[in-house]
């Protein structure tokens, strides 16, 4: 059986307002939009392995913890902090630690993502 994820949906206040900013904060583009949704797709050099964003107008705010979120693995995790920070994300707490090797963000709409450590040369050479 052949078969791949195609996009991961995400509801949203407002569908083309997120759909730019993801496409901005990641250096995706946006491919579609009308009154009710926006696509986001990576470069077409990624387009078979990684799965477009699909932003969704719903009529009620987040209200919740996502049950899904993005986890980012930067080159480099201070510079794609504040550039994170530049574009509008804020820091957020969720229960991690004050040690964790990550950065819980979110994004303008309240929507939780990750910000990893970068990998070492040794992790990159496995």
């Amino acid at each position: 059986m052949t078969i791949r994820i195609q996009c991961i949906s995400i509801d949203a206040d407002d569908q083309s307002a997120q759909a730019k900013w993801w496409a901005d904060a990641l250096g995706w583009t946006v491919t579609f939009e009308d009154e009710e949704e926006a696509a986001v797709e990576p470069p077409a050099d990624h387009n078979n392995i990684v799965p477009d964003l699909l932003f969704i107008k719903v009529p009620h705010g987040k209200s919740h913890k996502n049950r899904l979120h993005f986890d980012l693995r930067p080159d480099d995790h201070a510079t794609e902090i504040a550039r994170f920070e530049a574009l509008g994300a804020t820091r957020v707490d969720v229960g991690q630690s004050a040690d964790s090797s990550w950065v819980v963000m979110a994004d303008p709409e309240g929507n939780e993502f990750c910000i990893l450590r970068a990998l070492t040369p040794e992790e990159l050479a496995e």
